[in-house]
This record gives structure tokens, C-alpha cells and sequence, in this order.
């Protein structure tokens, strides 16, 4: 009997390491924006991310390139190669991000943002990532705080258009909250307006916190059933006046994002996003990227 209770007791031992784990919440799927490493060349990104536990990468430029489609490792006798190596690296791509605005009434213009677009949905699909951004944009004689209706209207259409074309190649056109497009209230509408299953939103929660002032639990009830992507990055200071920090030194709550995010079960990736190519002064890649691992990944 004694030791038939020390048999038990051991096996629950044993078990207890299992039981705490269950008890938690999965891990969050990582990913980083190449944005944040404009000097790294293509093998140093995949390495970086693997060493440092990230699931994904978002190809948002390579080496100071932002026209991706262009880039040699795309390219047609190059393609098969790079997929191999994403795929040994055992990452995914999370998202290939255009500069594509859909706010431009010039048809010209247009056009061509439409055909960048195509450009960006057609690498992604043929790299297996599910999603591409483009912007709503804001033309910088616009000095409105708000999209004006038949602007809106623009951006949704276009939106509908580019769907129609990514939906048979399995890709998911998302527009990104920033710029004149980052109130609840606006992306709402146009994300209606669109009214395409192959139309997302890339939620860029520090510019909804920072421009219009949301709190994140308010925006995901709002807009939760079109996030597809994200992305996270904290900054100190008020309003649009604000610098960029290490993750966890600002006052942008991304825990909170992250729990409002996890309340509607949300599967996508928690994508860090450092401006290093806009903004140089900012700690070089190697700290903020494996940083911003080791903070959110204790989430």
C-alpha cells in the first residue's frame, strides 16, 4: 500500500510541469518587420529570427530596397532557392507590405498604385504568405482630421478591386491602420464599404492609441473581426508627439493589446515594428528586435 501511494505521489510529480502548462495561455507567434533591419542582408534576417525564437518575418523592404518584387532573391531564377531557405529556417512569411495608397483620385496615379499592388499580392502568392498591406493614405494638402466620404469611398473600392484579384491566389489584401486611417470609426466604414472576404485590417495598435486616442480594448471590440496582422511598438510622450522606445519603456499599453487581442482569439502574429530606415538614431536592430522577444514573449 506504501508503496503503491509513493508510485502515485511520484506520478503526480511528474505530471505537475504538465498541468502548469496547460494551464497557460499559448504562446504568441512572433514575427518582425525588415523595416527594422534595412542594413541585413537576406541570410542574417532568417538566422536573427530563428536564433531569437520568432515565428515569422514581414518582408517590409530588403537592404534599403522597399520595391520588393524587384529584389534579386525574387526573382524569377531565385524564387525556389528562397523559398528553401525560409523554409529551413522553419519561419513563415507573415505579410509582404506594399507603399500602395488607395486615397488618389488622379486615375493615372491610381492605376499605378493599383498595379504596385498586383505586384505585392503575386510575390506573396507565389511565397506562400497569406497577406499584403497597402495604405488608405493622406494627401499632404489634406490637412482634415478626418477622410472625407468620397474619399473613403475611393479607399474601399480599391480595396474591393485588389480583393478580387488576391482572393483566387489565396492572399488577403489588409489596409493599415495609419495616416488619415486610423479612428475605429473610419476603418469601420471602409471595411464595410470593401465588403470582401479577401479584405482585412493590419492593426497597427500604437497609431490607433497614439493618433486617435483609442484604448485598445475599445478598437478590438470595433474592428476585431477583420484583424489579421498586427503591429507593436511602444514610444513615451502625448498624442502624435512621441519617440519611439524599447518595448516595455513607453506608455503605450501593449499588454493590453495583446490581452484584447487573445480575448477574441485572435491566431495571427504579434509583429514588432521598429522604424530603424525612417529613423537612424533609433538602438540598432540587434537590441530592439531580441528585446522586444524577450519582453513580449513572457506575455
Amino acid at each position: 500500500m506504501i508503496g503503491s501511494r509513493r508510485q502515485f505521489l511520484k506520478g503526480l510529480a511528474a505530471l505537475a510541469p504538465m498541468i502548469a502548462r496547460a494551464g497557460k495561455e499559448p504562446r504568441l507567434r512572433l514575427a518582425f518587420s525588415t523595416l527594422a533591419c534595412p542594413r541585413w542582408d537576406w541570410k542574417k534576417i532568417l538566422g536573427f529570427a530563428g536564433q531569437h525564437g520568432f515565428a515569422a518575418i514581414e518582408l517590409r523592404g530588403l537592404e534599403g530596397n522597399l520595391n520588393l518584387p524587384s529584389h534579386p532573391i525574387f526573382a524569377a531564377q531565385h524564387i525556389e532557392q528562397t523559398k528553401r531557405e525560409i523554409r529551413a529556417s522553419k519561419l513563415r512569411i507573415a505579410c509582404v507590405s506594399s507603399s500602395a495608397v488607395l486615397h488618389v483620385a488622379d486615375s493615372e496615379q491610381r492605376t499605378k498604385e493599383l498595379g504596385d499592388a498586383r505586384r505585392f499580392i503575386d510575390l506573396a502568392a507565389t511565397l506562400g504568405a497569406p497577406y499584403v498591406r497597402i495604405f488608405g493614405g493622406k494627401a499632404e494638402s489634406d490637412k482634415s482630421p478626418m477622410p472625407s466620404e468620397e474619399i473613403k469611398a475611393r479607399v474601399a473600392a480599391g480595396l474591393r478591386e485588389l480583393g478580387k484579384y488576391a482572393g483566387p491566389r489565396d492572399v488577403t489584401v489588409l489596409i493599415e491602420s495609419h495616416d488619415h486611417f486610423t479612428a475605429s470609426s473610419t476603418l469601420k466604414d471602409v471595411l464595410r464599404g470593401a465588403d470582401s472576404k479577401h479584405v482585412g485590417l493590419l492593426w497597427d495598435a500604437h497609431h490607433t492609441f497614439a493618433t486617435s486616442n483609442e484604448e485598445p480594448e475599445f478598437t478590438v471590440g470595433q474592428l476585431g473581426p477583420w484583424v489579421r496582422h498586427t503591429h507593436l511598438k511602444d514610444s513615451i510622450g502625448n498624442g502624435e508627439d512621441r519617440k519611439y522606445v524599447l518595448t516595455g519603456r513607453g506608455n503605450v499599453p501593449i499588454q493590453r493589446q495583446i490581452k484584447s487581442l487573445r480575448s477574441i482569439g485572435y491566431k495571427g502574429f504579434y509583429c514588432f515594428e521598429w522604424e530603424k530606415l525612417w529613423h537612424p538614431d533609433l538602438e540598432d536592430p540587434e537590441i530592439a528586435i531580441a528585446d522586444f522577444a524577450r519582453v513580449v514573449g513572457q506575455c
